[in-house]
């Protein structure tokens, strides 16, 4: 971890350093919360949490900017879980363990948590640096932003006094963003009919190796997800060799709602020849490696003998989840009419588990209007009720709706135009930001989001580019500086 303090920006990469040695995945934030609360109270800065535990925290303006308009920054303190199979680690203990490889930043075996991680470095950096010219300053980080937004959703009103926010949770060099999709969950669940076990053999069917990563900058890509892929085998094995009897005793995959699944599991219990089995999973590895062989070049599919349950599930309920699975749409369900090269509408599954009694999956509906989330859940209803299953909605946060006459938007253009040597694009993104929700609690704010370049955010193949944080870190300095007075 020293290695990354070695970085320019020192500040910047300081930070970030302390900021991975203390866990703070989804839900569990308060450790680090606690830092950093100790941090500014000690620096001697105004610090306070509002009631679902957002931070934050206000400098005095630096000298001769003290009648400039105030700017916040913002940040969400929370990262996405994931580990490499194999990897041993608890992400509510273990910290983080980034390392240099040329001219990005990687983590061991697990996610890095660049995202966000790197725009609460950038903003405390500022809050600890005393050679910076920036105006009156708020720096607000924000709760459990990964899980679902609960911070942005419960921030407390009339709290920030300033009249622009410049949000960090960008991921790509060159662009500035001005808008985002909105958001629901849509939670399925099937009641499962078990029987007692009768079957001679157990099997377990394993997809993995897939890349993965963020189920909305990522979901054009055509990285496969891997409970669909798993569906598929299993609706062709039901299909095409009808001969060959089983049950589900078990199926799963994902862990997280807003990263596209790398792994899937299913458990098979049946008679017949191990042989028809290993077969058709040989068949298929080849053809998904075929039809991959860019996206996804590390796949595999496995088999391997597990202890037979006590109890598999009815055939009713076999083939309920496995052709429920198979159709359920997902990925891109539009693109923009209005905004070029962007994803209007789009679904991904990103959890499946086995319970006692039901079968539970998380599926994120994004959109960036609102007819477009109704339209999918509308979809998603109608499959449900064909496989007797239900659907709940949970968790709806509205879009962000671009204004690109904002003056912070052209200021900020001017000044990332001079850092960069040329002139950068002003986008809207697929992925959901909290500026939306931010934007409901306080109308009157002039919103922006700037950040480096982060690769593969949600994944264990997360990275951040050096350079580009360099870059970003000009860019936010200069832009403070540049601040206009009331």
């Amino acid at each position: 971890m020293s290695g990354i303090k070695t970085l320019q920006p020192t500040l910047l990469w300081k930070w970030f350093s302390q900021i991975c040695a203390i866990p703070h995945p989804s839900y569990h934030e308060e450790q680090i919360a606690q830092f950093i609360m100790h941090w500014a109270k000690g620096k001697g800065f105004y610090a306070e949490r509002d009631e679902v535990g957002n931070i934050l925290i206000r400098k005095p303006a630096s000298e001769g900017m003290e009648n400039h308009v105030p700017v916040a920054l913002q940040a969400h303190l929370d990262m996405v879980p994931q580990a490499n199979e194999g990897t041993v680690h608890n992400f509510t203990q273990d910290p983080i363990q980034p390392y240099i490889d040329g001219e990005w930043v990687k983590a061991k075996g697990t996610t890095l948590g660049a995202d966000n991680g790197i725009g609460m470095a950038s903003a405390l950096a500022v809050l600890d640096a005393e050679d910076l010219e920036h105006p009156p300053l708020e720096v607000l980080l924000t709760m459990t932003e990964e899980a679902g937004m609960e911070g942005a959703i419960g921030l407390r009103p009339n709290w920030l006094q300033s009249e622009i926010m410049i949000n960090t949770d960008t991921e790509e060099n060159g662009e500035i963003y001005i808008g985002c999709a909105g958001g629901e969950n849509a939670n399925i669940t099937l009641q499962i009919e078990r029987k007692l076990n009768t079957f001679q053999h157990s099997y377990q069917v394993g997809l993995k190796g897939l890349s993965g990563g963020h189920s909305g900058g990522d979901i054009h890509t055509g990285r496969a997800n891997a409970i669909k892929v798993l569906a598929r085998f299993l609706a062709k094995l039901t299909q095409e060799q009808p001969e060959f009897q089983f049950a589900l005793s078990d199926i799963r995959g994902g862990s997280v709602r807003n990263a596209i699944p790398r792994e899937a599991f299913a458990t098979l219990a049946f008679n017949e020849d191990l042989a028809t089995l290993q077969q058709a999973v040989s068949e298929f590895e080849g053809v998904l490696k075929h039809e991959l062989v860019k996206v996804e070049p590390n796949l595999s599919l496995t088999l391997k003998p597990v202890e037979n349950a006590d109890t598999v599930f009815s055939q009713n309920t076999t083939q309920k989840v496995i052709h429920l699975l198979n159709v359920l749409p997902n990925g891109v369900i539009r693109n923009s009419d209005v905004l070029e090269n962007v994803v209007e509408s789009s679904l991904s599954i990103g959890v499946l588990r086995t319970e006692e009694e039901q079968i539970k999956g998380t599926i994120l509906i994004r959109s960036l209007i609102h007819s477009g989330n109704r339209y999918i859940g509308s979809l998603l209803k109608s499959l449900v009720t064909l496989a007797g299953a239900e659907v709940q909605f949970s968790g709806y946060y509205p879009g962000w709706e671009p204004h690109n006459d904002a003056p912070i938007v052209d200021l900020t253009a001017k000044i990332y135009a001079n850092v960069l040597g040329y002139a950068p694009t002003v986008k809207v993104i697929h992925a959901g930001l909290e500026c939306g929700l931010l934007k409901k609690i306080y109308p009157d704010m002039d919103m922006v989001s700037i950040g480096p370049t982060i690769r593969n955010a949600h994944s264990p193949d997360e990275k951040v580019h050096i350079p580009a944080v360099q870059t970003y870190w000009e860019l936010l300095t200069k832009l403070l500086a540049a601040i206009p007075a009331k």
